[in-house]
């Protein structure tokens, strides 16, 4: 099966691709409000994705989500830096996976959850 990953552009990351192969695999969603790259892998990446975040998930259109933010960053300078959207930049973050733990953890101290009156 394939599993997707989402990244979500602002326009600082659509400068950071404009003009290299991926920014033809740019896709609108929401109406056109949202720009995102979507990065297709296989069972062996979305399950070390899964093992390595607890929060991580799988939803109903076999999206993987609620990554730590640490996780996305590192995998959109991956697409930046290898300028495609195959499963290598996903693998090239995977290689750095203590890194991103260890960063998505201090998120976690540093990010409360917002107050619900």
């Amino acid at each position: 099966m394939e599993y997707i990953l989402e990244v979500f552009l602002d326009d600082y990351r659509l400068s950071k691709i404009k003009g290299t192969p991926v920014e033809d695999k740019i896709e609108a969603v929401f109406g056109g409000e949202l720009k995102v790259l979507r990065v297709k892998i296989g069972e062996e990446l979305k399950d070390a994705i899964l093992k390595a975040f607890e929060t991580a998930r799988i939803d109903s259109r076999s999206c993987i989500t609620d990554t730590p933010v640490a996780f996305k960053r590192a995998l959109f300078e991956e697409i930046a830096n290898q300028k495609t959207l195959d499963e290598s930049v996903v693998k090239a973050v995977l290689d750095r996976i203590d890194e991103i733990k260890e960063m998505a953890a201090k998120e976690a101290e540093y990010l409360p959850p917002p107050e619900i009156d």
